[in-house]
């Protein structure tokens, strides 16, 4: 599975880590592919939101992950992309729940919400789960139909 990670100057220790921790984890074979920050200057988190969504809608990446202060901004901004569902999470159980029941291909964390540790549970529980489909399938399928509706107006 290739994961684009991206981060704002705030989220660079946590992006780090877990680029680390990724690389380690066995739960699921992942190729990396850092596209950002790599030093502390400081940039807009809309501008990393946007590069790592592209590279999902675009099929460069299967997953991505993207981490600022808060979360808020990066998902805001990546769902802005055609296509996109990001989901910040700050749990376990949400992690889990944005993939299997919300088909969210983007995970949204805050790095000064939530620590290391937690950020590393957050992805062994999001990195193996998949889309269930079923009762969930129908609704995500309106979502995406509401962004046809409201996408070009």
């Amino acid at each position: 599975m290739k994961i684009a990670i991206g981060c704002d100057h705030l989220a660079l220790g946590l992006k780090n880590t877990l680029c680390d921790y990724l690389a380690e984890q066995t739960i699921v074979p992942v190729e990396v592919i850092d596209m950002g920050v790599n030093d502390s200057t400081p940039v807009d988190y809309p501008d990393i939101a946007e590069k790592v969504a592209l590279a999902v809608a675009n099929g460069d990446a299967d997953r991505g992950i993207l981490i600022c202060g808060t979360g808020i901004g990066m998902s805001i901004a990546a769902n802005k992309v055609p296509g996109i569902r990001a989901a910040q999470a700050h749990d376990v159980y949400s992690a889990e729940r944005a993939r299997k029941s919300n088909n969210a291909q983007i995970l949204c964390l805050g790095a000064l919400v939530i620590g290391p540790e937690l950020a590393k549970s957050i992805l062994a529980a999001w990195l193996p789960a998949e889309f269930a489909g079923g009762r969930s399938a129908p609704k995500v399928e309106k979502i995406m139909q509401i962004e046809a509706r409201h996408m070009h107006k």
